[in-house]
């Protein structure tokens, strides 16, 4: 399939698979004969791991360590490996208590709205 159809598949952008390709967070994805990318089941996975290790919060760098450790095959990495897992799973829990908190906040403010946020908010119109 062609990067168009890639696109529609994972949700990334264009300039996203290609640099992907281009720095090794995926293999060399396959071509036709005229050049044009043919993304197989194999280039489409890795492209979806991908985005749900930046979507955990993985940076670019350390996504692209994780990925080189993969492609060693040597088993010597695999608490390396694991570390890096857990600490995007220790950073993805940390946004979402963030999130949970500043939910529970709003909802709380939506909740008491007439007793004090209505106030607060003509005290901001008011100092004006």
């Amino acid at each position: 399939m062609n990067i168009k159809k890639a696109v529609q598949i994972t949700g990334l952008t264009a300039d996203t698979i290609r640099y992907y390709e281009r720095i090794g967070i995926i293999g060399t994805v396959p071509r036709q004969e005229n050049g044009i990318r043919d993304f197989d089941d194999r280039s489409i996975n890795q492209l979806h791991f991908a985005k749900v290790m930046r979507t955990a919060g993985m940076s670019i760098e350390a996504l692209k360590q994780y990925i080189d450790f993969i492609y060693e095959d040597d088993d010597s990495t695999i608490p390396a490996r694991k570390a890096m897992l857990n600490d995007a799973a220790d950073e993805m829990d940390e946004k979402i208590n963030s999130l949970i908190t500043a939910r529970d906040y709003l909802r709380d403010k939506v909740k008491n709205y007439y007793g004090h946020m209505r106030d607060t908010e003509q005290k901001l119109v008011d100092d004006k």
